[in-house]
């Protein structure tokens, strides 16, 4: 599911906090880096949690629908 990043990127500093949750490996640098980017985030995902970039496109998209459907 394809999400509108400039809405997210809009809201990041709300999604951030959740995100943290989601993925502790990720540093305050790390976060400050991506700033609601979504290749970035793929990039930092990948490289702390080794996953593929399928891997991380399905996390970050069950991630991202689940807020979706809250807000």
């Amino acid at each position: 599911m394809a999400f509108n990043w400039d809405i997210i990127k809009g809201q990041w500093s709300q999604i951030k906090g959740e995100a943290r949750k989601q993925w502790g490996k990720l540093t305050e640098d790390d976060w400050d880096q991506i700033a609601g980017e979504r290749d970035r985030l793929a990039g930092k995902l990948q490289e702390q949690y080794g996953w593929t970039r399928a891997e991380v496109d399905q996390q970050m998209d069950d991630f991202f629908k689940q807020r979706a459907t809250t807000r």
